[in-house]
């Protein structure tokens, strides 16, 4: 793919030198809300999860997309993907309360979380949502959590550990013998047996081998052990699963140098497996289930900023920004790579090598290092691209810095979706002991 394709499947183009973003200027948008800010883009949430669910029924119709919930929080774009007909995964019990507000059905929601607590368990009992347990050892807890609030024992899940993972960075990697997420192979026959002996009636299988995976080739060995456990444990138990979930994973194209991850060759090692292990009748009819995240999101949304400053120290030169690693911490947390482009690239002919950073008091303070762009000035515009995945939902108010606000935009409308943190913010829930005062 060459460089404006990759850019207009991220829905960007420069006209005459500026660069618009779901057909709107980027500097008009800068200069009306102000930087930093994020740029969220609907039409492209709605048409990653169209091209999905498309690939999804074109192979093993009886599907279901569990958006994963993590990556983007914001109540709007929970509400647009409701309306696509999405399921919602969610890793914690905040996350499903978010859901319950933004009035999608708990029979929509399945919560995969790990270590959980006995609140945590009250929380999914009392709410009728779905529970992916991680360990065996979380089983008779979970029990007796329905038990005590008088729930009947219906719907089970377990995570299976596969052993084999992958993903952008080790940090991201959630399968193998020394990660914890999990149940390994030698105790999902117990833990299925335990789970009908304690009174539940209906099981799910789930997996999840890492995030970020752009080659569609790293799910291979990962689906032949799981297919191969759910055939293991429907013949040892008997056992007819009401769904497998394959999670998620699936990455994006950060670099102009990468293509997007190829979803017919993920239908073949992925969804055909399953369709043909099915059509051999013996785990039942079941629903598959995935869960992804930034596949959906992250190309959805930009982070406009603005450079302060241009240092050049005889060695380098630095373009210092208004956003930080508080308001993007992935390239910070994993070294990753997110486009940074300017927002007006007339008459600009030369190019230089820019380390992009910002105004955290912290030397990792880099989202960008040996960048080549056109010649920065001071009160230049850029965006940093495909922040709408773990952008704002791991952003912080470190160095007392609040954070920006959400835009919208949709039919070359700007709708603001989360107002800007005030200073106020920074001080609230704070309490002084009275001998203080």
């Amino acid at each position: 793919m060459n460089y404006i394709d990759w850019l207009k499947h991220k829905d960007l183009e420069y006209r005459q030198g500026i660069l618009y973003f779901a057909d709107l200027n980027t500097i008009e948008i800068a200069e009306k809300f102000g930087t930093p800010i994020y740029i969220i883009n609907e039409q492209m949430i709605r048409k990653r999860y169209r091209e999905l669910k498309d690939k999804l029924n074109s192979v093993y119709k009886k599907n279901r997309i569990f958006f994963a919930v993590k990556s983007n929080t914001n109540l709007a774009i929970l509400k647009i993907l409701s309306s696509e007909g999405s399921f919602f995964d969610c890793s914690s019990t905040g996350e499903i309360y978010i859901c319950l507000k933004s009035n999608i059905p708990a029979d929509r929601i399945i919560y995969t979380g790990n270590m959980f607590t006995d609140d945590d368990f009250e929380f999914a009992v009392k709410n009728e949502i779905l529970v992916n347990l991680d360990s065996l050892s979380q089983l008779k807890r979970l029990a007796k959590i329905y038990e005590k609030i008088g729930k009947e024992k219906i719907f089970i899940s377990f995570r299976f550990n596969p052993e084999f993972g992958a993903g952008h960075h080790p940090h991201t990697i959630t399968a193998g013998k020394e990660i914890k997420f999990g149940i390994l192979e030698h105790q999902m026959i117990k833990a299925y047996s335990e789970a009908r002996e304690l009174g539940f009636k209906k099981f799910g299988i789930h997996q999840h081998i890492g995030s970020g995976i752009i080659d569609a080739t790293d799910y291979e060995k990962p689906t032949d052990t799981f297919i191969a456990i759910i055939g293991k444990i429907a013949k040892i138990l008997g056992i007819h699963f009401e769904f497998v979930d394959f999670g998620g994973g699936l990455g994006i194209p950060y670099h102009p140098k990468t293509n997007p991850i190829d979803l017919n060759k993920y239908g073949e090692i992925v969804l055909k497996k399953l369709k043909v292990v099915v059509e051999e009748g013996d785990i039942g009819d079941p629903f598959l289930f995935i869960e992804p995240g930034r596949y959906i999101s992250a190309e959805s949304s930009i982070i406009l900023t603005q450079i302060n400053t241009i240092k050049d120290n005889g060695f380098k030169l630095f373009a210092g920004i208004d956003a930080g690693f508080n308001t993007l911490i992935r390239p910070t947390l994993y070294g990753a790579y997110h486009h940074i482009i300017v927002c007006d690239e007339s008459n600009k002919e030369k190019v230089s090598k820019y380390d992009i950073v910002g105004p955290i008091c912290e030397s990792g303070d880099v989202l960008g290092k040996k960048r080549e762009l056109p010649e920065l000035s001071e009160g230049d515009y850029l965006a940093i691209l495909d922040a709408g995945a773990y952008g704002f939902t791991m952003s912080s108010p470190y160095n007392s810095r609040p954070r920006p606000a959400e835009i919208l935009i949709n039919d070359g409308k700007t709708f603001k979706i989360r107002e800007a943190e005030t200073f106020d913010d920074l001080l609230r829930n704070q309490l002084v002991p009275d001998y203080l005062k």
